[in-house]
């Protein structure tokens, strides 16, 4: 899923080669550390979405978002809102400088490079970067709500939806304008990270086949 800096959806995404992007598929991936945002609509509280972070796999992008939603540098996801909401695809967020998908910007600078595409978007609630095309990751990211190969190989996926996946479908289906834009603001209330006691696995055997 591109940033909107583009215009056209996907259509970067047909440049890459999933043979060439996708490195040796992975059968597990170990939850190194849990993100929750608590979400509103239009106000109201809507409930929170926890995602797991997959550190030994992608762990420059995970730290990525993990300090955002902790906002130790004194900026980051806390008061974001979900700016581009497509149901039966994806939900959007991240922008915090500007708000439309033309902004964000990483803690490593503006903008960092693709650090590897060895997760895929396996299906529903899998957590990836939004780009405007190669190595152009900020702070914009999207949330899966359907299986979406053609993304793989194009966005670095490093998380999953550990709990709240009713939370991601009351922001899919919540009314979008002619610009895919949420006509009540989505907003992360508040955001950081959650106790974790020890890294655990997720199988993706499974989500291979």
């Amino acid at each position: 899923m591109e940033c909107t800096r583009m215009p056209v959806l996907c259509v970067i995404l047909l440049l890459f080669s999933v043979s060439e992007a996708n490195d040796e598929k992975l059968t597990k991936a170990a939850v190194t550390k849990k993100v929750f945002f608590d979400i509103t609509i239009g106000g109201t509280p809507a409930g929170r979405i926890v995602f797991g972070l997959f550190g030994n796999v992608v762990p420059k992008t995970s730290s990525n978002f993990a300090t955002l939603a902790e906002g130790t540098l004194g900026y980051g996801y806390k008061g974001c809102t979900f700016h581009r909401v497509i149901k039966d695809f994806m939900i959007q967020g991240g922008d915090f400088t500007k708000g439309d998908g033309m902004g964000g910007k990483s803690i490593y600078g503006e903008r960092f490079d693709d650090e590897n595409f060895k997760l895929q978007h396996y299906g529903p609630g899998w957590l990836s970067m939004a780009n405007a095309g190669k190595n152009d990751n900020g702070s914009q990211f999207f949330i899966t709500t359907v299986i979406t190969p053609w993304l793989d190989g194009g966005h670095v996926v490093f998380g999953t939806i550990l709990e709240g996946m009713d939370v991601v479908h009351k922001i899919e289906n919540t009314e979008t304008d002619k610009n895919d834009r949420p006509t009540k603001a989505v907003v992360i209330a508040s955001c950081g990270s959650l106790p974790l006691s020890k890294p655990y696995d997720i199988n993706l055997k499974a989500l291979n086949a």
